[in-house]
């Protein structure tokens, strides 16, 4: 069922309007002894669903629940007790629980070989291992509310729904496996589009294998107002599929920046607080890529990023193989048994590489030169590029520099997709 469908591209859904439908919903969800609930990291602070946590948890704790959060991390690292203080303000540290993607694990179920070959048109051929954390199993909860924000994304199309179960807790194979299917089948033909064979393969788990867990989504869409300001356009909760499919509709209505005609010259802003790595960082290349022209030119200001996994081994595997393109990534998973193992990591390779058709600078303060170079990126000091291109002087979307050269701004590649008209005409 859904408990709330509420949104248009136009809406503004302040925290009263919020609070007034989370009250509604929790009172059809009655009784609600044990809660548990599952919000995304600080990678995606600016979704709007820490606030969601928190006023969730207020509630709660007044109904007398014991509640405890686990926020969806998939692969990236633990949270910080800064970042908890941050996006999850008077919530005591002792409530999160950390979720491990290698242990602690629960296998519930796999998924043929033969559906998977069939929904990536054969592309892909193995069967996939369905794990998640023990933690939802064991933890005798009358509810499970996953919360999380409807955003164009790289795998699975539109981000959030059962994707926060079977990667934002879910176990390494589960990740591997709908990471390099979702790269092999095509991030053109994915990235915005609510059906995709990742999104198949979720669906799947959830209508075999957890057909009795207490689950429900809780689902926004933000968009910024005409002041620039991020705002809440949507408010979706259910138990069902129907809760996502009208998010999706309007997380296209209103994240999808489409474009007459492909970008010469892009420059996207990652802020520091938000992206330390090249594996969050990439977002400046996956959600612009199809906007880009050929021969054009991306260049990512990008002062924090420091690492290129999030994980010690994908770091690794990223500094040894670097972004070369789709085909060049398949010949190494053919060859090397490390990346075969973490084809997660190879998924990522295919996602972060122009595929030879524009080309990247990257402009950090703490990679260096050889490193940048080394995973296939051209290298410019941060300092150099945003004296000319300051990131707080740039407009969202087009502008004209002093010596009249044109560019095309991002000021924050995770709260959208850029492309062209063409490639969304259906």
């Amino acid at each position: 069922m859904s408990h709330f469908l509420q949104g248009s591209p136009a809406s503004v859904i302040d925290s009263v309007r919020a609070s007034a439908l989370l009250d509604s919903m929790l009172e059809s969800l009655q009784p609600l002894r044990r809660v548990l609930l599952l919000p995304p990291d600080f990678t995606r602070y600016h979704s709007g669903a820490g606030e969601l946590t928190v006023l969730l948890y207020q509630k709660l704790q007044t109904l007398g629940a014991t509640v405890e959060i686990m926020p969806a991390l998939g692969t990236h690292v633990p949270m910080t007790a800064s970042e908890i203080a941050t996006m999850f303000p008077g919530i005591s540290p002792e409530v999160f629980r950390v979720h491990d993607w290698r242990n602690g694990l629960a296998q519930i179920g796999i998924v043929p070989c033969d559906y998977v070959e069939q929904i990536s048109e054969g592309r892909v051929a193995y069967p996939i291992t369905c794990e998640v954390n023990r933690h939802l199993l064991d933890g005798q909860w009358d509810r499970i509310i996953s919360i999380g924000q409807l955003v164009p994304h790289e795998v699975i199309g539109i981000a959030n729904h059962n994707k926060n179960i079977f990667v934002g807790v879910g176990g390494g194979e589960t990740i591997h496996k709908t990471h390099f299917l979702g790269a092999v089948y095509g991030m053109e033909r994915t990235m915005g589009r609510a059906q995709s064979p990742v999104r198949d393969v979720f669906n799947y788990m959830q209508d075999h294998f957890l057909r009795d867990l207490p689950l429900t989504y809780l689902l926004n869409v933000r968009a910024k107002d005409e002041n620039g300001n991020l705002v809440t356009r949507g408010l979706f909760a259910g138990e069902d599929y129907e809760c996502f499919l009208r998010g999706a509709e309007l997380c296209q209505q209103v994240n999808l920046d489409l474009l007459d005609q492909p970008l010469k010259k892009a420059v996207v802003y990652l802020d520091p607080t938000e992206f330390k790595s090249t594996w969050l960082g990439n977002k400046a290349i996956y959600r612009t890529r199809m906007a880009m022209a050929d021969d054009g030119e991306l260049i990512i200001l990008a002062p924090g990023v420091a690492h290129c996994g999030e994980d010690r081994e994908i770091d690794r595997l990223i500094r040894l193989y670097g972004y070369h393109g789709t085909q060049h990534t398949l010949h190494l998973v053919e060859r090397n048994e490390d990346l075969r193992a973490s084809l997660s990591a190879a998924a990522h390779l295919i996602h972060g590489s122009s595929e030879g058709r524009f080309r990247v600078t990257y402009c950090t303060n703490h990679l260096s030169r050889s490193e940048v170079e080394g995973i296939g990126y051209a290298y410019a000091p941060y300092e150099n590029i945003a004296q000319k291109y300051n990131p707080m002087r740039l407009s969202d979307g087009f502008n004209e520099m002093p010596d009249g050269e044109h560019i095309f701004f991002v000021s924050n590649p995770a709260l959208g997709l850029w492309g062209l008209k063409s490639q969304f005409s259906d």
